[in-house]
């Protein structure tokens, strides 16, 4: 994955690693002293499966990438002063320990940084047509639950208050 030159936008999915350090260093910026970096790691267990062995995820991916750019242009609308932003997310198998999803803020504070990373994380499950099958000791399961995509506007992270 490379991240865009010029923009101040990079989203995207990738069926290789996260490249964490390359958006730690692209997503930085000389008038933004906060940057905030959220990693989604593959875990060894999940509420009622103990012994998770992998996890795979597959993705509506036609309605991944304008989902993610209606997510950041949300994430501008509530924070304008934010510099660059990277929400990026892993299809396919994601061994234990690999991050799944990473995102990514830089803004002149650290308030601001962290509210509108939490946001993206937060928007993201939301918004975002992605799909998490998880292999345990004894079973598997595409997660099946009903889950209902919502928009970028309507979303509420933790820590913010509904209008």
């Amino acid at each position: 994955m490379t991240p865009p030159e010029a923009a101040n936008v990079w989203i995207g999915l990738s069926e290789s690693p996260l490249p964490l350090d390359r958006v730690l260093s692209w997503v930085g910026r000389s008038d933004c002293g906060g940057i905030v970096l959220f990693s989604g790691t593959a875990r060894d267990h999940s509420e009622g499966r103990p012994g998770v062995t992998v996890l795979e995820y597959e993705a509506y991916e036609k309605q991944v990438a304008p989902r993610l750019e209606a997510l950041v242009d949300e994430a501008r609308v509530r924070w304008p002063g934010i510099g660059r932003v990277a929400v990026l997310h892993r299809i396919g198998r994601v061994e234990i320990g690999e991050s799944a999803v990473v995102a990514a803020v830089s803004a002149p504070h650290r308030e601001e940084a962290f509210a509108a990373a939490r946001f993206c994380i937060d928007g993201l499950k939301a918004t975002v047509p992605i799909w998490k099958r998880e292999k345990w000791e004894g079973g598997e399961s595409w997660g099946l639950e009903a889950q209902h995509i919502s928009e970028a506007v309507t979303v509420v992270s933790s820590g913010e208050t509904a209008s």
